[in-house]
């Protein structure tokens, strides 16, 4: 039996592209490649202005441990190297490449993963520049390489936020794929055992995953609450381990990966594929919803018009979820943490004082206070965030979604948060 994690809400059901099979979408004209996609270390360049690349070539690596390579997704012309802003809010420098519209691959070969050893499937991961799908985006060869024994590897499938259904959808189209990628993980972590995570509302997916289930691969359906997905919510509902406050999961003998990591390094290994693309769900007020399989660097401007431009008015072009998304500007690419565009119209709220009504502290899944942090956020009182564990929150949304009061409670928060990484 499954333990409920603590808080939490029950969002409604709104994933109009749920029953949209992937489409593939043309090869865009120009791309904008960051050189950090990822947490860690930025890439240095390994290319110039003028010179000509082919899709899959490494174009930036770093040699810090904690960063991961990234490849061109398409085959041109580099036009220029300079600084972009990208979905997290970051300016980096960043590759732009003209397509030449032919697609030109460099050569790859895929290995055998029953033959080859761990330090080689960890080297082709990491030279295949994979990181976390589900949009924390740590580096996958790094997590898959815990300094402490695992027992357990979970995989992510639960896609708790509304409107984006990319991982749905890769669960009912790939399920074999995921499945290897998952066998290769566990063999290279060192899990005894691996455990596919899908929300209830998902049952179509349990269904493909549950064809290919193994003594060690097992399929578990959890309640839909938000934010199920997160990994320690997962590990505490599977496993009934804590993670500790300032730990992390290998500290309970487990590594958490999401189901796009898992068919990412299935490609990397079989295939000898680099990370290039992604599936990107484009939804809200466009013409036509869609599930898009996209290269990255594209522009969210080009997936826009792929979608047949605007349906209705809207004032917000959201990175993400309406509940963990960043606001943008139309010409940010593709990221390998973008699973989905979000255009919407956004409800004016004036914000009130707070009425000490408790409820954020009810729906927070961390234990928190979230009106005492926004309280001292406000006055800048930075060490009292602290003491009141501000580090802890995950920026998940419910508090701010069930306030009464329309207080922006996560932006004060992440302000707090933000100037104390300033100041450290």
């Amino acid at each position: 039996m499954f333990r409920k994690f603590k808080g939490g809400i029950k969002l409604p059901h709104l994933k109009p592209t749920a029953g949209f099979t992937i489409e593939r979408m043309k090869l865009p004209s120009l791309v904008v490649v960051p050189l950090k996609q990822h947490i860690g270390a930025v890439c240095e360049p390994l290319v110039q202005k003028g010179e000509k690349v082919k899709t899959g070539q490494k174009i930036g690596d770093s040699h810090a441990n904690l960063s991961a390579p990234v490849h061109s997704p398409i085959s041109g012309v580099v036009k220029e190297v300079r600084m972009h802003p990208i979905p997290t809010g970051e300016e980096v420098p960043s590759i732009f490449i003209e397509s030449d519209g032919v697609d030109e691959w460099v050569e790859t070969s895929g290995i055998d993963p029953e033959k080859a050893g761990r330090e080689e499937i960890l080297s082709r991961i990491r030279e295949a520049g994979i990181v976390g799908l589900g949009g924390a985006a740590f580096p996958t060869h790094v997590k898959l390489n815990p300094p402490k024994k695992v027992d357990t590897l979970i995989i992510n499938g639960c896609e708790g936020e509304p409107f984006i259904t990319a991982d749905h959808r890769l669960m009912l189209e790939y399920p074999e794929r995921i499945m290897r990628g998952v066998e290769i993980m566990m063999k290279v972590c060192g899990a005894e055992r691996a455990i596919i995570a899908i929300e209830e509302d998902k049952r179509d997916a349990e269904q493909q995953l549950k064809k290919f289930e193994t003594e060690r691969i097992k399929i578990a359906v959890l309640p839909s609450r938000y934010p199920q997905g997160d990994e320690r919510h997962l590990i505490k509902a599977l496993l009934r381990r804590e993670v500790p406050a300032g730990g992390l999961p290998f500290d309970v003998g487990v590594v958490v990966q999401n189901v796009a990591t898992a068919k990412a390094v299935a490609d990397a290994i079989l295939d000898g594929k680099p990370l290039i693309e992604r599936i990107v769900t484009v939804t809200g007020a466009v013409r036509l919803p869609k599930n898009l399989l996209v290269r990255i660097g594209t522009l969210f401007s080009a997936l826009i018009e792929e979608c047949g431009g605007p349906a209705r008015e809207y004032d917000k072009i959201v990175a993400g979820g309406p509940m963990m998304g960043f606001a943008q500007w139309c010409d940010i690419p593709v990221i390998k943490g973008t699973n989905c565009v979000l255009l919407m119209k956004s409800v004016e709220d004036e914000e009130r004082d707070c009425i000490r009504c408790g409820r954020c502290v009810d729906v927070c899944p961390m234990g928190l206070e979230p009106t005492m942090l926004a309280s001292f956020s406000k006055k800048k009182m930075f060490d009292k965030c602290l003491e009141y564990r501000v580090t802890s929150c995950d920026e998940c949304g419910c508090c701010a979604y069930v306030c009464p009061s329309k207080i922006p409670l996560v932006q004060y928060i992440k302000l707090a948060k933000d100037a104390l990484r300033r100041s450290a």
